[in-house]
């Protein structure tokens, strides 16, 4: 159960740091759930950390064969929380906190034990690549996908490396450069998920996905994972760091907090709303 004190303190047992994560014990395995409906799952630095300790709370724990992922209601994560909504200017701070290495991706990557996404809705931005980064992501046949870094005036060099590895740079620029949205078949035809099954079925089949990777041998499966990895590769971590701090990230912040395009769109391209 969460503390009742306020004082700030690390994680410790089943408690992931933070309210908006709530983690359970299913059988054989570890379920963290990203729990924010009042903010659409937006995740915060302290969630997108939290899914890292997760990974490593059931790396590092016996009675646990491997974790799944997932969101409540109609979305499985929207990316990091850019504010926009109680008029303080607390949200020009999250860049930065991207840059303190908070984030979970590479330890998904590396992860001991099987990891497995059950998208079961809008997947985007960090979302997504919590979903590519785990072993294997099974998705509703209601999820949409999406890359909006670019439109937020983040050069997310993270994003240019997986996916073009993924899908290739055609597609890569698709996504990237056009903030397209895919629906689950397109993600699957595209290689960007491993499976799409009916809306109601989402949980069951990804614990069956989960239990199946999880049968495999622990050592040779970890051998097959670091090729992999090897391909995957690595980002331009240093372009990507100076681009959190940079002009157009404020901008681009600034802009979706008061819903209209960035200054850098031509008056004649600029729509109403966020990008």
């Amino acid at each position: 159960m969460p503390p009742t004190t306020s004082t700030p303190r690390p994680p410790e047992g089943d408690w992931l740091g933070t309210p908006y994560l709530r983690f359970s014990r299913e059988g054989a395995f570890g379920v963290c759930t990203l729990d924010r409906p009042e903010a659409r799952n937006a995740m915060t630095p302290a969630m997108y950390f939290g899914i890292r300790y997760a990974v490593r709370h059931v790396d590092a724990d016996p009675d646990l064969a491997g974790l799944l992922i997932t969101g409540t209601g109609d979305v499985f994560a929207p990316g990091g929380d850019m504010g926009g909504g109680d008029g303080s200017d607390d949200w020009l701070t999250f860049g930065s906190a991207l840059g303190m290495d908070v984030t979970p991706f590479e330890t998904l990557r590396q992860s001991v034990k099987p990891v497995v996404s059950a998208v079961n809705g809008l997947c985007q931005g960090g979302g997504l690549q919590i979903a590519m980064c785990s072993d294997m992501a099974v998705v509703s046949d209601r999820a949409t996908f999406r890359v909006p870094e670019l439109f937020r005036g983040i050069a997310d060099t993270y994003y240019a490396q997986m996916l073009t590895r993924l899908i290739g740079p055609v597609r890569t620029r698709d996504l990237m450069f056009s903030g397209r949205v895919l629906n689950a078949q397109e993600a699957y035809e595209w290689g960007l998920v491993a499976r799409v099954v009916p809306h109601d079925e989402l949980l069951e089949q990804a614990r069956e996905v989960l239990a199946q990777c999880c049968r495999t041998a622990p050592g040779a499966r970890g051998l097959v994972k670091s090729s992999i990895d090897n391909y995957l590769g690595l980002f331009d971590r240093i372009g990507m760091q100076s681009s959190l701090s940079g002009p157009e990230i404020i901008e681009g912040f600034r802009a979706f907090k008061e819903r209209r395009s960035p200054d850098w769109v031509h008056p004649d391209l600029r729509l109403d709303g966020r990008l």
